[in-house]
């Protein structure tokens, strides 16, 4: 096989019903590329336009030759995986690494336990799976939460098992409530989920012939990001609203790590682990995996090892939005601080008929990822932006005046390719004043990714300058440099 130069071809974030698309395509060399991007940007596709740029896959050389074949179990391997043991085919198939999380009624717990837990010992024989039940979480509360680790076959084998001991005990015990299936989801996830107007929760609805309803938002806290589905119907149509309901949460899932890791090779200095955009280890979902090249990113940001420093960034959004920010008696900007680790502030309007006010953000790359990524969500989640219509938003930087050329570049080049590169609108407006710390504004424009992506590339610009300009002082002083190790 040919060790041909790749390309990374990802179109920028659109409303699809997944939200989130990555696409991998691999060329001969750079001209055909950049021919493909030519015939795609722009490209209609069922009413959306196309957003595509290239980067050099610098993977694709370090990956040795037997891991690019695709569709085949791992070389070398004769006959099937041992069982319990890490396998080719368990690592092809994510999605079984995403668990079920239910919740049942108290008083059914020990029935799904059974007598010195010979029943749920039993239900994990039987369908090869990990059930964990939590009884100590939430005492006193009328459910508590099980979750379930197996293949998506076993976790529905599982649900359905636990639905049926549940049904015999109420009847034993003349319970005469409905018992719907209750699943817990994480909050990412359920979005696209419901889909554009509630269309795939209403195709799972009529497909299964149950009733699905989900936990309202302002459940939602910082210590619990769960939504609770309720299903109700017979265990049988239960059973395969489960399956569709848990094959869109892990379509999702895997979605968002495929863009993550995509995004850790895009943005330097983020570390994937510590932006808590995905459920935490407590939900039994792991962490996204780090790619080889956002470990590498990581080990270089910040140079010799200090904390990232504090960034400041003015976010732009509606006038309208600002009350959704700030929530009832400021809550949820204060969880939002807590949350990101940022401090964030909104500042007054310029005049009564402002349609835009601006939010200051203060922290480290990994806090500018998460506040500003519950922001674009939130302004999405209260519809400030059409069904159809991308949250796009200004995000300004201020930057020293004697580095403005360099983020523009000698004839504009840095900036164009920035815009090429990030599928944001970069502008450095001509004849600015600095102001009085001798700073001039950078205007970035467009959605989160490529808004985020933007900010990341102008700071790595500034911290070269910084350190250009640390080792010119150096020399001037006629210290002698430290020796790196």
């Amino acid at each position: 096989m040919l060790n041909l130069p790749s390309f990374l071809l990802f179109p920028s974030l659109v409303n699809t019903d997944t939200e989130t698309a990555v696409v991998n395509v691999t060329y001969g060399n750079k001209d055909q590329a950049r021919q493909a991007i030519e015939k795609l940007n722009g490209f209609q596709l069922e009413n959306y336009s196309l957003k595509v740029a290239y980067i050099p896959d610098e993977m694709a050389a370090q990956q040795p030759p037997q891991q690019h074949p695709q569709g085949r179990r791992g070389f070398g391997q004769r006959g099937p995986p041992r069982q319990g043991s890490p396998s080719a085919t368990a690592r092809q198939k994510p999605q079984s690494d995403v668990p079920l999380r239910m919740l049942v009624p108290t008083q059914f717990v020990g029935a799904i336990i059974g007598k010195e837990g010979a029943t749920i010992r039993n239900i994990t024989k039987q369908t090869q799976s990990k059930i964990d039940i939590h009884r100590k979480e939430n005492a006193g509360a009328a459910e508590k939460p099980i979750t379930i680790h197996s293949t998506p076959e076993g976790c529905s084998t599982a649900c359905k098992i636990i639905m049926e001991i549940m049904q015999k005990e109420a009847q034993d015990t003349k319970f005469t409530e409905e018992i719907p299936l209750k699943i817990l989801a994480h909050n990412n996830f359920v979005g696209r989920l419901i889909g554009k107007e509630g269309r795939n929760l209403k195709k799972i609805e009529q497909d299964t012939d149950t009733k699905i309803t989900i936990s309202p938002l302002q459940d939602l806290t910082l210590y619990n990001p769960e939504r609770t589905i309720t299903v109700k119907g017979s265990i049988e149509t239960c059973a395969k609203a489960e399956e569709e309901i848990m094959k869109k949460i892990r379509e999702s899932y895997e979605n968002d790590i495929a863009a993550m890791n995509l995004q850790a090779h895009l943005i330097p200095g983020l570390n994937l682990n510590a932006l808590g955009l995905f459920p935490p280890s407590s939900s039994g979902i792991p962490p996204p995996a780090v790619s080889v090249a956002s470990a590498a990113a990581a080990a270089s940001y910040p140079p010799f090892g200090q904390q990232p420093e504090s960034e400041t960034v003015h976010l732009f959004i509606p006038a309208l939005a600002v009350g959704a920010i700030i929530g009832k008696q400021g809550q949820h900007i204060k969880q939002l601080s807590r949350f990101a680790g940022a401090s964030i502030k909104i500042a007054p309007a310029e005049g009564p008929d402002a349609k835009l006010r601006m939010v200051i953000i203060t922290g480290p790359p990994e806090a500018q990822f998460k506040a500003q990524g519950r922001i674009y969500g939130k302004l999405k989640e209260e519809n400030f932006f059409g069904p159809k219509e991308e949250v796009k938003l200004e995000a300004h930087i201020k930057v020293p005046s004697y580095a403005a050329g360099r983020v523009i570049g000698k004839g504009g080049k840095t900036v164009n390719e920035l815009q090429n590169l990030t599928s944001a609108e970069v502008v450095v407006p001509r004849d600015q004043t600095p102001d009085e710390n001798d700073q001039v504004v950078v205007k970035i424009t467009g959605h989160f990714y490529a808004c985020q992506l933007a900010q990341r590339k102008i700071q790595e610009i500034l911290a070269q300058v910084r350190r250009q300009q640390q080792q010119q002082k150096t020399l001037q002083s006629g210290q002698p440099q430290p020796r790196r190790k």
